[in-house]
């Protein structure tokens, strides 16, 4: 939905939000968020700051604590206002922690442990964040110069986040060049790596598990560090530890396993990270194993979004298998619980089996009267319920375990139920179906898993893990839990986003206000960007909830080198040069990024005709306004001459500008102006500019940082989460961007998946595959899309093409220009925004 910027409400506040020095952009951004807006206009009130306005920069971080601090009592957002006038905090990294710190410590504060927590006074000459920065690269396990990223990430873990971003990158680039050499140098064996921003190519070898394997900090250190050594987790019978060596011959086996009944979400990127990368980084295999035990639930378009998830983040399954591949050997084994007397039939209902175990409030417990049956009676019954002799509900197998026990997960599991449901793989051959408290464990121990590795939900489920590998003497693997991802303002539940879906809240499971895997590649988040952050976070026991922000902040490092830039206008202006001929025509070559070389130019036209940002123009002057004004000038991005202020136009009704008349000047040396603007010319002939169909800007699909704690998480919808703007430009380069980025993604993810294929094929087949086998097939086509071609928009955001797009020339042979043809859709997802502090000089 489209942000309702004509009502009188927004109006107002967009206008106050102006006269304190932000921009039209970022003043109506700050006006769509009620809470947040209703806290900046008492800030600006209480402090008077229409009439003595800050800076652009003090305003920008105003804005930034209205919206992290709303939850703050007076007396710290006061303080936090304050630290802001003074010009202690001078960036939004340092608002942000000094938010959690207030929230974590209130009135009166500590002057000094604040600034500390908050970096107020960080000082560091250049000679020590050299030195620093020299000492983390040389004792780091980086390969090269595609750790680039992963090495600032760490850095931004330690006291130098409050270094100069600039500064550190810089420090971070001359410690890659002294330890790896120069960056075109500098090529993984084997590999010609391509260093255009929607090249797959890098997406690849940024993610890939020879990257995750040499992640010391995460896979050598802590949590993961400290995992027991294979056949190092003891066994019920020795026997049973030297049968699971012989089988791994001491290799780390882990394995990835994935309910297929919904999308992932970035939670598991957490998962496959730990997973697959801790088998590579001991030279191990990692399994994809489908948990397919819920025939009711799972959906043939999970399965193969799945597998493509996984290999779009760079990693390739050792093996892809399914628990319904033991569901023979599963049914042997239920049968064994109960010959063993382990496991009994018991035909309570749901509401008498909670009774018995002590209702919803924990009561005293008692046993099941079926419990203590006959074994014969429970393998007949058992029988009975293989053979569709009870419906849903009438009998389940239950694990004789330890009712007394203070764990709720030892309380007499049920390890099967009756499940009226063809399957995907067995279709109708089953009746039951083993539960994962049953299966889990033992499909583990079936693939002879060394480390089973999960979430900490999970930590009471390991004394039941335990019980019935030993209750059935076969080996029995070491489940480890480490802490779960999540970030804030999202909602991670299957269900609530299902709701979401149906209902028509957002445009489908890859929405990309969501925080599924599909929705944030449809975003364009490069999936290096996405483990990038994962791996700065460390795996420990303790959960992750990151603020949103920060994983912003991951994806614009990530991106700030890797992508080109392009000029561009999200709101354009006509601007007519009165001293140029009607006929002007200069063709300019432009660098796609200043400091990377590598990526190549484009040539754009300089024509009479050009269009400026709304957001480049005021009617009113100030004197820490740099950009167009009235009788000012100001430089054009990679033009030769800057252009000064003539007159404008206007519309009547609303009083928009509506046109400009600028004059250059271009006799004689003018003057260096003290700004530049982005512009795009108006050339026909050669299709410039590029008129974007649409572009949307994503924000918080919730208001709150923790919806799923709402009352009804419906009602904390952000209602104008979604903006849309109709005709913003681009310079003419972007076909030729767009064309290369798509064939280089098509060509690397074909190499990959010919890869994938035959490494598969060097693995050996699935345990048990059926005849008619549907084991999805991730094609280099399906890990391809419209999200390769990515760009900055100079000094707007990044940005990435929509899959909404129809762009002919992506799909044309080599060689043929690129260019829009007719029928040509162009839709842009913003990725992210850029840096607060890195924006538009005022």
């Amino acid at each position: 939905m489209a942000p309702k910027a004509d009502a009188a409400e927004t109006a107002e506040l967009v206008e106050l939000f102006k006269k304190i020095g932000l921009t039209q952009s970022k003043a109506a951004e700050a006006a769509k968020n009620p809470k947040a807006a209703t806290t900046l206009r008492a800030i600006v009130d209480g402090h008077k700051l229409a009439d003595q306005p800050p800076d652009e920069k003090r305003a920008v971080l105003l804005a930034a604590l209205a919206v992290q601090g709303a939850k703050l009592c007076d007396a710290e957002r006061e303080y936090a206002i304050g630290a802001v006038l003074d010009g202690r905090l001078k960036s939004t990294d340092q608002v942000s922690e000094a938010t959690k710190y207030l929230e974590a410590n209130p009135a009166p504060v500590d002057g000094a442990k604040f600034d500390g927590a908050c970096g107020v006074g960080f000082i560091i000459t250049p000679e020590q964040l050299a030195a620093r920065v020299k000492e983390y690269v040389s004792s780091a396990a980086l390969t090269g110069w595609n750790n680039l990223g992963v090495a600032i990430g760490g850095l931004k873990n330690t006291d130098l986040r409050w270094a100069n971003a600039l500064d550190l990158k810089k420090a971070v680039e001359d410690a890659f060049v002294e330890k790896f050499g120069a960056k075109e140098t500098a090529k993984p064996k084997g590999k010609e790596p391509k260093k255009d921003a929607g090249s797959a190519k890098k997406d690849a070898e940024e993610v890939s598990s020879s990257e995750a394997s040499s992640s010391r900090s995460v896979f050598s250190e802590g949590f993961l560090g400290a995992l027991h050594k294979v056949g190092g987790n003891p066994q019920i019978h020795s026997y049973l530890r030297e049968q699971h060596l012989a089988a791994t011959m001491g290799i780390v086996h882990s394995r990835f396993p994935p309910e297929p009944n919904g999308f992932l979400h970035i939670g598991h990127s957490k998962a496959i990270f730990v997973n697959f990368g801790y088998a590579a980084h001991h030279g191990g295999h990692c399994y994809l194993r489908y948990d397919d035990t819920n025939p009711q639930a799972e959906e043939g378009r999970y399965f193969e979004s799945i597998l493509e998830t996984v290999r779009w983040l760079g990693f390739e399954p050792w093996k892809i298998t399914y628990s319904s591949d033991y569901f023979d050997k599963l049914h042997e084994l239920a049968v064994d619980l109960i010959r063993r007397d382990k496991g009994y039939i018991c035909h309570c209902t749901a509401e008498e089996m909670n009774a018995n175990r002590g209702g919803d409030n924990f009561g005293p417990r008692k046993e099941c009267v079926h419990r203590n049956r006959p074994i014969e009676e429970s393998l007949s019954e058992f029988e009975k319920m293989k053979n569709g002799q009870y419906k849903k509900g009438e009998a389940v197998l239950r694990m004789k375990q330890d009712m007394q026990s203070g764990n709720t997960m030892m309380w007499d599991l049920v390890a099967y139920r009756v499940v009226d449901a063809e399957h995907h793989r067995t279709k109708d051959k089953w009746k039951i179906y083993p539960t994962y408290d049953f299966t889990h464990c033992l499909c583990d121990s079936f693939e002879n898993i060394t480390h089973s590795l999960c979430t900490t939900e999970f930590i009471a489920s390991r004394e039941s893990y335990e019980w019935l590998c030993d209750a059935l003497e076969v080996y029995k693997p070491r489940q480890s839990e480490y802490g779960r991802l999540n970030v804030t303002g999202s909602v991670m539940s299957k269900r609530k986003i299902k709701q979401l879906v149906e209902e028509g809240h957002v445009l489908g499971w890859d929405d990309p206000r969501l925080y599924t895997l599909i929705a944030l590649r449809r975003r364009g988040i490069p999936p290096g960007a996405i483990l990038s952050f994962v791996s700065s976070l460390g795996v420990s026991t303790s959960a992750s909830n990151i603020q949103a922000v920060r994983f912003e902040q991951t994806i614009r490092q990530y991106l700030e080198g890797a992508v080109s830039r392009l000029l561009m206008v999200l709101r354009p202006i006509k601007v007519t040069i009165e001293n140029l001929p009607e006929d002007f025509l200069m063709w300019l070559e432009k660098p796609l990024h200043p400091k990377v070389p590598e990526l190549g130019s484009s040539k754009i036209p300089l024509t009479r005709t050009i269009y400026i940002d709304a957001d480049d123009f005021r009617l009113e002057d100030s004197k820490d306004y740099f950009r167009l004004a009235p009788g000012k000038t100001v430089g054009l991005f990679q033009a030769p001459w800057p252009i000064t202020h003539v007159s404008h136009t206007t519309d009547p009704a609303t009083g928009q500008v509506t046109g400009i008349i600028v004059r250059a000047e271009n006799e004689g040396t003018p003057k260096k102006p003290k700004a530049f603007i982005q512009w795009v010319a108006e050339h026909a002939p050669s299709g410039s500019p590029v008129v974007v169909d649409e572009t949307r800007v994503f924000h918080q699909l919730f208001k709150s940082e923790n919806p799923a704690a709402a009352p009804d998480f419906i009602a904390d919808i952000n209602k104008d989460s979604l903006e849309v703007i109709k005709g913003a430009m681009v310079e003419v380069g972007f076909w030729g961007l767009a064309k290369r980025s798509f064939a280089e993604a098509r060509a690397e993810s074909k190499r990959r998946t010919d890869e994938a294929l035959r490494k598969t094929a060097e693995a050996g087949p699935a345990v048990s595959p059926h005849e008619d086998d549907d084991t999805p097939k991730a094609t280099s086509e399906q890990l391809v899309g419209m999200e390769c071609v990515r760009f900055q928009g100079l000094r707007v955001a990044y940005f990435a093409v929509d899959k909404d797009s129809k762009l002919a020339c992506l799909n044309e042979a080599e060689g043929v220009e690129a260019g829009k043809r007719a029928g040509d859709i162009v839709v842009l997802n913003r990725i992210v925004s850029l840096k607060e502090d890195s924006g538009k000089a005022a």
